[in-house]
């Protein structure tokens, strides 16, 4: 007893929870009635809340060793400066190019049928003693009689086809040990009532930048690219908190 009391104890926790930030989310939507979805502020990446420095497994620093009456230097990729992004801070632009498409059938049928029985003749006089209870009496034969059917049919069919190219401008955050650059570049866009915002961030080799200072999205390792958006159209298309909330605590 004490037991469900402490779970209905949190159901309601989790149920009022909901309630308040649902309920703060509605202010704020209700206060933005009548006016187009805010921008964020440009805000430092490294600076944020979920911001983590990249960590890969690195070669050896290898000492850089400046000779005198020499123009070039040991470890340097370039004999002339441009103006490509290769330091903290500098801007880099994102040709994020995409087109996939993918087709998935399959089914699955599977049937199980069981039959099972029991008698046990004379247990200790049990079933005398249950004849006197029930007036047909028992046959003890067929004690446990038990009999079980399933059937599971399984269909589905994946179709799908995306296409984006789009262009984005983004920032170094980070130079690795090994000469690449961590990238990360946010774009909003608003358009009515409408905001698109695109998100892009990964590793690039200062090796595949142009000399426009452009990269293509099929060069970017541990790629993060993120196209979405938020307003009026996006909420209709959402299904509602209470919804979203009973889809993951039903169990059927």
């Amino acid at each position: 007893m004490t037991q469900t009391k402490s779970k209905l104890c949190k159901i309601g926790l989790l149920l009022t929870a909901a309630t308040a930030l649902s309920a703060c989310s509605a202010a704020d939507r209700i206060s933005q009635i009548g006016k187009p979805p805010p921008l964020t502020r440009i805000q430092n990446p490294v600076e944020q809340s979920g911001y983590k420095p990249v960590r890969l497994p690195m070669p050896d620093t290898k000492p850089i060793i400046h000779q005198a009456n020499s123009l070039w230097r040991s470890g340097a990729r370039a004999f002339f400066d441009d103006q490509r992004a290769k330091d903290v801070g500098d801007i880099l632009t994102v040709n994020v190019e995409i087109t996939d498409s993918a087709k998935i059938e399959n089914k699955t049928t599977r049937s199980r049928t069981g039959n099972e029985a029991l008698g046990i003749n004379n247990l200790f006089g049990i079933a005398n003693q249950a004849s006197k209870i029930l007036p047909l009496g028992i046959d003890q034969s067929k004690l446990v009689d038990a009999n079980s059917n399933s059937s599971t049919s399984g269909e589905g069919t994946v179709d799908r086809e995306e296409e984006l190219e789009v262009s984005v401008a983004a920032i170094v955050t980070q130079i690795l040990p090994n000469g690449n650059m961590v990238i990360e570049g946010k774009q909003e866009i608003r358009v009515n009532n409408e905001v698109r915002e695109m998100l892009v961030a990964g590793i690039v080799r200062p090796e595949d930048i142009s000399a426009t200072n452009t990269i293509n999205s099929t060069q970017i390792a541990e790629a993060r690219i993120s196209y979405g958006g938020r307003g009026q159209i996006s909420d209709v298309q959402a299904p509602r908190y209470g919804q979203q909330f009973l889809d993951v605590i039903l169990p059927f």
